[in-house]
């Protein structure tokens, strides 16, 4: 899968966003939620029958994940919370355009 990925890269003439091979730095966040992923969905709720299984489980934890996981790094709110949030405060803001 690795090797198709990098052709597909390599053919569209754009950058890969991974580091060397070994380190997940650049990747940090996304390895981290992979990482809850596993742990409250996957590992938690297997063992599964399907891959039609895991993906309807997957859409509903991306669903819960996104409206009514609390996240620490955001004060305690769903992420859904700051998107309201910044979305209302644009409303506010004076046209540049006008």
């Amino acid at each position: 899968m690795a090797t198709v990925y990098t052709s597909r890269v390599e053919e569209l003439g754009a950058i890969p966003s991974t580091g060397t091979v070994g380190d997940s730095y650049d990747n940090a966040l996304a390895e981290a939620v992979n990482g809850l992923y596993k742990t409250e969905l996957i590992r938690m709720q297997g063992p599964w029958k399907t891959v039609e299984e895991v993906e309807l489980a997957t859409l509903e934890w991306v669903w819960w994940w996104n409206h009514e996981r609390l996240h620490g790094e955001l004060g305690m709110r769903a992420p859904i919370e700051i998107e309201e949030a910044y979305y209302a405060e644009q409303e506010k803001l004076p046209s540049l355009t006008g």
